[in-house]
């Protein structure tokens, strides 16, 4: 019997139907195994010697895995084929190592980017040994987390500035801040463009001022009014001829974009379908899972030569040979670091779209699917013609610009044209020869004022990372939840960032006093540090030394720093946002407003306290009830919402825990920065299972039920009647039978009351 173990149970079922007899197919239910939730779990001291444990909820999973191991010829190790899915193998290895159940049985690993019977069947017949390169990277990554966590949060914590830091989240965090300060900073200017109505042969179109008394015109060449009305008096009235004076005509084409990488597929799912990141890559895991597309984790933009071929015959089939290129078009990775042996995001079939999906399952196959056949499609083809006006009665020209689509090409089935803000749009001139006369209608003047720069949404932020060599395809949706869920950022109805209070106060005290952190090179340099660790060009302990030496320094420096002093940094940077009037004089008693922090947020609150109660919400011109921070120190955390209605409470009456609302459970060793949905699912169910009685049978001595239950005050017990009795493990019905009729009743002590 062979044993495959892959990561989710979907996927696991899939794969079961394609191996059929002989073969038996379990997850791991993501990864198994993290640090010890524990300060000193990576010894820096001793050359980051890591403590690991199974993750709490797991032991079930790891049961179930090494009851199959042990009646197993050969296990293959098939989670996912990335840093993270190299990890879990690795860890599953290991779990099997300690527990000794390999003897005599061959371990393989394997890969496959699409779940397809071909790609599963070669993988099989071409197995490799666990990368540990990957693995490396993957501990050096997670080493760097947990550090950064557990040296730089507390300092957050202790002074209320936040919640957590990372390496990426902080600097997305920055980047939304410093693009609000742009915004704050920002003094609209006043210019003019100046059109004119014309016609010829019978035709109206526009035409826009592109020369004037010989100076061009550019787009804030016209500074206001005046100038537009000094330039109307020298036209004089509408109806003015004038005359073309030049014609270029040109054609041109329009390249299909490549094949989806993880961030373009992000990125076109927020500005098409309206899809966050974090679900938009849900839904394509659910895809994944069906085996109805490739891995969707890659940054890379080639196709294998199979599907290219599937996709050629296709494109010949369905839309003839005119719309299929000579030669395949090759698309070339920009991404740095790129895994070129991995594919771009495509169908694993391309004979007809798959159908009866999920909405939203549809929604992005269907864009998968569209892109993917059109990237190898030929260019659509566009007639382009330019046209210049002079004139008659002033020295100024007027340009048109005329497109026509003559050959949609691609644009057959991925029309760019209606959705993408730079497609070449179908702009008509009448026919026009040099010396033709044109009739000026009326003229167009109309204002403009310049705009400060755009917003962040999810899509330009990950494009923004992408571009700074920040983040990999692995990351990006969790950067993007993250910052949203620790409340640093918020979105509106257009998805746009905005920085929160807590967002403003935290990249102040980075940027000031952990600037290394926040600094988008060196984030840039440490992720090309964890991929020259994957590539065996660096070794992970000289990797970890590279970064830990100068950050324990600085978390060392910024341990000694006074919090008045922080409140003076934070107020400095934050002043222009805060007080963009200038005005920070207390209404109430004169003296000087700023910000104060307190465990229930940041607000405004004057110098004087506690002479003066002045307080001011952020963001708000109404006076705020904000408690004082004794009151505060009686207050419970705040409790997380992880989603579908599980909340976490990092302070209970007996330490953290879970709730979804109809029971709780024990969350020991968790804090705000390490719970997760999967996690606090987990540890529900292990408690509603343990809750959950098990019949073993009768006893034939008493005629009662014997009830198993998996977790009790003091651990696993068997009960019948009004017996119980502690266990180690689930006994069977003859073993608990002998164990309840042999229990020894509890002594009782009787005390006599007497007289003395």
């Amino acid at each position: 019997m062979n044993l495959m173990i892959v990561e989710s149970p979907s996927k696991a079922k899939t794969i079961e139907k394609y191996l059929g007899k002989g073969w038996n197919v379990i997850a791991s239910v993501g990864h198994v195994r993290d640090l010890v939730p524990e300060n000193g779990s990576v010894d820096t001291k001793n050359n980051f010697k890591m403590r690991w444990q199974i993750m709490p909820g797991k032991e079930k999973q790891i049961k179930l895995i090494v009851d199959l191991v042990k009646k197993s010829d050969a296990i293959y190790l098939a989670s996912d084929p990335d840093r993270e899915g190299e990890a879990i193998a690795w860890h599953i290895l290991d779990i099997l190592k300690s527990k000794r159940v390999l003897t005599g049985k061959k371990v393989y690993r394997v890969a496959f980017h699409e779940i397809t019977k071909h790609a599963i069947m070669d993988a099989i017949g071409a197995p490799r040994e666990i990368d540990l390169n990957l693995v490396d990277a993957y501990i050096v990554r997670r080493a760097l987390d947990y550090l950064i966590g557990f040296s730089v949060s507390p300092l957050l914590w202790r002074r209320n500035l936040g919640r957590s830091a990372g390496r990426v989240q902080s600097v997305a965090v920055k980047l939304v801040v410093d693009r609000e300060r742009e915004i704050e900073a920002f003094h609209p200017q006043e210019y003019w463009s100046l059109g004119a109505e014309c016609a010829a042969h019978g035709t109206n179109f526009n035409s826009n001022l592109s020369k004037y008394n010989n100076e061009k015109i550019e787009k804030q060449t016209i500074k206001d009014k005046n100038t537009v009305d000094k330039i109307l008096a020298d036209f004089g009235e509408p109806k003015i001829v004038a005359h073309v004076v030049n014609i270029d005509k040109k054609k041109t084409s329009r390249h299909a974009f490549a094949p989806f990488t993880t961030s373009t597929l992000q990125q076109e799912a927020s500005r098409k379908l309206r899809f966050s990141s974090k679900r938009t890559m849900s839904v394509a895991q659910h895809l994944y899972e069906q085996g109805l597309i490739t891995y969707m984790r890659t940054d890379a933009t080639n196709l294998s030569n199979d599907a290219v071929a599937d996709i050629r015959a296709y494109i010949s089939k369905t839309y003839g040979e005119k719309f299929l290129p000579k030669s395949p078009n090759v698309y070339v990775t920009k991404s740095k670091n790129a895994q070129e042996a991995h594919e771009a995001i495509r169908p694993t079939h391309f004979d007809t779209p798959a159908t009866g999906l999920q909405t939203d399952e549809q929604k992005l196959y269907d864009l998968i699917w569209k892109r993917t056949v059109a990237c190898q499609m030929v260019n659509a083809e566009f007639d382009s013609v330019a046209v210049d006006i002079k004139h008659d009665n002033a020295n100024a020209i007027f340009h048109s610009v005329g497109t026509t689509c003559t050959f949609d090409g691609f644009m057959k089935i991925y029309n760019e044209t209606n959705e993408d803000d730079d497609a070449p749009e179908n702009v008509k001139l009448p026919p026009l020869n040099i010396g033709d006369e044109i009739i000026i209608n009326k003229f167009l003047p109309e204002q403009h004022f310049t705009m400060p720069p755009a917003r962040f949404t999810e899509a330009s932020l990950v494009k923004k990372l992408e571009e700074l060599g920040i983040g990999r395809p692995s990351t990006y949706a969790t950067i993007m939840s993250t910052i949203v869920d620790r409340n640093y950022v918020e979105q509106d109805k257009q998805h746009r960032f905005h920085p929160t209070s807590a967002g403003w106060i935290i990249s102040a005290y980075l940027a000031k006093y952990f600037t290394e952190l926040v600094d988008v090179n060196f984030t840039a340099k440490t992720e090309d540090t964890l991929d020259d660790v994957s590539n065996g060009k660096n070794d992970k302990i000289t990797a970890l030394n590279e970064f830990w030496t100068p950050t324990e320094a600085t978390i060392d420096a910024a341990r000694g720093v006074k919090t008045s002093e922080i409140i003076d940094v934070i107020n400095e940077f934050m002043e222009k946002h805060l007080f963009p009037d200038g005005q920070t004089k207390c209404p109430k008693c004169g003296g000087v407003l700023g910000i104060k922090l307190s465990k229930y947020g940041a607000f405004i609150g004057c110098n004087n306290y506690p002479t003066c109660d002045y307080t001011l919400k952020i963001g708000s011109n109404d006076a705020a009830n904000i408690p004082n921070d004794d009151d505060t120190e009686k207050k419970p955390n705040t409790p997380i919402d992880l989603d579908e209605g599980i909340v976490f409470y990092p302070v209970g009456k007996f330490g953290p825990y879970v709730s979804n609302g109809k029971q709780n459970a024990p969350a020991k060793g968790y804090t705000a920065e390490n719970m997760t949905l999967e996690i606090a699912k987990e540890l529900l169910n292990k408690k509603s299972a343990g809750r959950v009685a098990q019949d073993l049978g009768v006893n034939p001595k008493t005629k009662e039920k014997i009830l198993f239950y998996a977790t009790g005050r003091y651990g696993p017990y068997i009960s019948s009647g009004r017996v119980n009795v502690s266990v180690k493990e689930k006994p069977d019905l003859d073993a608990a039978i002998e164990m309840i009729n042999n229990k020894k009743p509890a002594t009782k002590v009787a005390v006599k009351k007497g007289k003395k």
